[in-house]
């Protein structure tokens, strides 16, 4: 309604703009005279009257409506995995989902928790392999003390055996 109301303003305006009469300068001749002459007979043909115009009215904004999103709501899950070594090379893992505890000292072997340390990140397998590195020179020195403790007893034995 109120773009109507403005365009028939300036129809109005335009209207009374080409009825004023044309003002020439001074010694311009007869041409303008002649101008002023048609500018001043009434038109042929009388532009409509302008429609009456409202007054407006304020329109209060309406609150704009809350749009949902069309974006992928992220699920997070909370998993805790606890890999727990000990010297000797022995290695356990526990799970935990949430609060609920899914698996508790589930035994895996040294050399699977490499290739999982591995699989994540080299500063991961690199701290990792160190203790494992470890386990394996303890478990060397171990195993060569008790390789020289059995050749101590097969050679009593033999002795006995004589």
């Amino acid at each position: 309604m109120q773009a109507d109301t403005l365009v028939e303003q300036e129809d109005k305006v335009g209207a009374e703009a080409s009825a004023a009469p044309v003002r020439q300068a001074p010694g311009a001749g007869a041409a303008a005279e002649v101008a002023d002459k048609a500018a001043e007979a009434p038109a042929a043909t009388p532009a409509p009257a302008p429609a009456p115009v409202a007054a407006p009215v304020a329109e209060e904004p309406k609150p704009a409506k809350r749009v949902k999103s069309t974006a992928k709501k992220t699920r997070t899950v909370e998993l805790t995995l606890t890999v727990t070594g000990t010297a000797d090379g022995e290695w356990q893992a526990d799970l935990v989902h949430g609060t609920k505890r899914v698996v508790s000292g589930l035994s895996i072997s040294a050399a699977a928790v490499s290739r999982a340390a591995k699989e994540l990140h080299d500063d991961i397998a690199g701290g990792i392999d160190e203790v494992i590195e470890t386990a394996r020179a303890q478990h060397r020195t171990r195993m060569e003390e008790l390789e020289a403790e059995l050749a101590k007893v097969k050679q009593a034995l033999a002795e006995l055996s004589d």
